[in-house]
This record gives C-alpha cells, sequence and structure tokens, in this order.
C-alpha cells in the first residue's frame, strides 16, 4: 500500500514541479535560445511546454499503474456479507406472522 502512496505522491509533486520550473526557465532566459524570442513568444511557448510536462506526468502515472502487479482477488466485507446471509434466511411477513419462505430449484 505504501508504495501506491509514493507513487501518488511523486506524480502529485512532478506535476507541480514541471510547469512551474518550466515556466520559471523561461522567464529567466535560462533555457538556450530563449534570450532570441519576444516577449509573447516566450509565454506562448512556456505555456505550451508547461501544459505538456503536465499531460506527460499523467501518462507516466497511468503507465505505472497499469504495469503494478495485481495484489489479490477482492473480497467482500465479511460483516456484510454476514448481514446478506441472513436477510436470505429471515423470514417473510406481510401481515407480521411469520412465514418460511422456501426455495425452488
Amino acid at each position: 500500500m505504501s508504495g501506491v502512496i509514493q507513487k501518488f505522491l511523486l506524480a502529485s509533486v512532478a506535476m507541480w514541479m514541471a510547469p512551474i520550473g518550466i515556466l520559471l526557465c523561461f522567464n529567466h532566459k535560462i533555457f538556450p535560445g530563449s534570450s532570441l524570442l519576444s516577449s509573447s513568444s516566450v509565454t506562448l511557448l512556456s505555456g505550451f511546454l508547461a501544459v505538456i510536462s503536465v499531460n506527460l506526468v499523467i501518462v507516466m502515472y497511468i503507465i505505472m499503474a497499469m504495469r503494478e502487479p495485481p495484489t489479490s482477488q477482492p473480497q467482500p466485507d465479511a460483516a456484510f456479507l454476514a448481514d446478506a446471509k441472513a436477510s436470505i434466511k429471515k423470514p417473510i411477513t406481510s401481515d407480521g406472522s411469520p412465514q418460511h419462505r422456501d426455495k425452488e430449484d
């Protein structure tokens, strides 16, 4: 279970940090060639790359989730199962008097 939480936290952090990092790198002219672009071009390119980075993180998370081996088959809740069996065995009454119900094959 902790592996799932770690993957989720990693994807969440990457989803926040990647676009913010891209935007800051373009605004501070850290990427090569970004100083040659106009202000509006830098804004458009950095926004476009930030959106792509978020989509890549989502795809990465989906791939990690699909590769995760299934731990076991889902099991019903024991209390719910006991209540369901008890309700099947309980007699049905229409006027308040107990009545036994038989199953027909």
